[in-house]
């Protein structure tokens, strides 16, 4: 995936998580946020999937299974997180996520204030 096509999709998936934002404000679990998302994604005409599940491996043993709260069009994961800040464990988090999913980009996104914060992850050598 081209540079102009990340910031194309992260753009698109920005402005479906702002217009939920805008309709649904702060303070829902995160399951809410999800499916708002997902179903907004879903309406932009934008393939989206929740609960994308992800092997990982140690050594080429399967030693655990990881679950994407959102893949969109098979090619980015969405992390939601609904909390005051994002820390540099969501990040490491996220970042982990895109290695065992092999997937190079991720958008963390916060939904616990009235206005989400965001961060763009890429997987470096993707």
């Amino acid at each position: 995936m081209g540079i102009d096509e990340r910031d194309r999709l992260s753009h698109a998936v920005l402005g479906a998580a702002f217009e939920v934002s805008n309709i649904l404000g702060h303070g829902f679990l995160e399951i809410v946020y999800r499916r708002a998302l997902v179903a907004e994604l879903t309406r932009r005409e934008i393939h989206a999937r929740e609960e994308v599940p992800f092997p990982v491996f140690y050594k080429g043993d399967e030693v655990g299974r990881y679950f994407a709260d959102i893949m969109v069009e098979d090619r980015m994961i969405i992390e939601l997180k609904c909390t005051e800040t994002l820390s540099p464990a969501h990040v490491a988090q996220t970042l982990n996520y895109l290695k065992a999913g092999r997937i190079p980009i991720a958008l963390l996104i916060s939904f616990g204030k009235p206005r989400i914060q965001y961060q763009r992850i890429i997987l470096q050598g993707a």
